[in-house]
């Protein structure tokens, strides 16, 4: 198990910022997110309010070579979907938005499903049941738990509710680095793995499929989607661990965790 980095007191505070503005962006981008918009024109939008409003650095645009500020991931898409002007969100569809800030030197990172105009009862099923199963991990993080813990929480939910979990991707440690140790895996065993201490910080942020955990990598080397094109959710937030549980780092203004 590689050394994982536990952030101060002060280190912490500016994470708290970085979090916070980035929370931010997702209450902007509430009004932006409809029927008709491209995810190139959100992908936009958000760079400008996090560059000109919130004089932050988009982390994502550069990292990895990627050209863009945000994964827009639409439907069967997984993960990393890339923003393009000919994509037009239309009634029905689900859409996560996954975006990382940085700010003092810190980074944070986080995601948001939206449901556009009126959604199948199924789509919106699955998009609670993985936020859900977002919460369910996040509440077992305390002093003395392990990431195994975490895995064991969110994997448990979603299986109850006849999803299955993406096994290829997982939460990660974040800080002055978009990917620190540890990985933080959405499966898992109680009691098993790495035990959390006060000052870790990582992502959580469970891929969700309505069909079968199974992926493919499109040829653009960064779509992943669903292998049986059935339909996937992801929620994810920035999270320390405390002296006596966590603290979540994005909380959003509509959010109570």
């Amino acid at each position: 198990m590689a050394n994982v980095e536990r952030k101060s007191a002060d280190e912490l505070s500016v994470m708290r910022e970085s979090g916070r503005l980035l929370a931010s962006v997702f209450d902007y981008l509430d009004n932006v997110v409809k029927a008709g918009v491209s995810t190139m024109d959100i992908n936009n939008l958000a760079e400008r309010y996090i560059t000109d409003q919130l004089n932050a650095r988009p982390a994502s645009k550069g990292q990895y070579g990627y050209q863009y500020v945000l994964n827009s991931s639409v439907n069967h898409v997984v993960c990393h979907g890339i923003p393009s002007s000919t994509q037009l969100l239309k009634s029905g569809d689900i859409v996560n938005l996954d975006i990382t800030l940085e700010k003092g030197g810190f980074i944070t990172d986080s995601s948001k499903m939206y449901m556009i105009g009126d959604v199948t009862p199924m789509a919106r099923r699955l998009v609670e049941t993985t936020y859900e199963a977002m919460l369910e991990g996040i509440r077992s993080v305390k002093p003395g738990a392990t990431l195994g813990d975490i895995g064991y929480a969110i994997q448990r939910h979603a299986e109850k509710n006849g999803y299955s979990v993406v096994r290829e991707y997982c939460g990660h440690g974040i800080g002055r680095e978009m990917h620190e140790e540890p990985q933080v895996l959405h499966y898992g065993q109680k009691g098993k793995g790495l035990t959390l201490q006060e000052g870790m910080v990582f992502t959580i942020e469970p891929m969700i499929n309505q069909g079968k955990a199974k992926v493919k990598l499109k040829k653009d080397g960064w779509t992943v989607v669903t292998a049986d094109k059935k339909l996937s959710a992801q929620w994810e937030h920035t999270v320390a661990v405390t002296p006596t549980g966590y603290e979540v780092l994005t909380l959003r203004a509509d959010e109570h965790i």
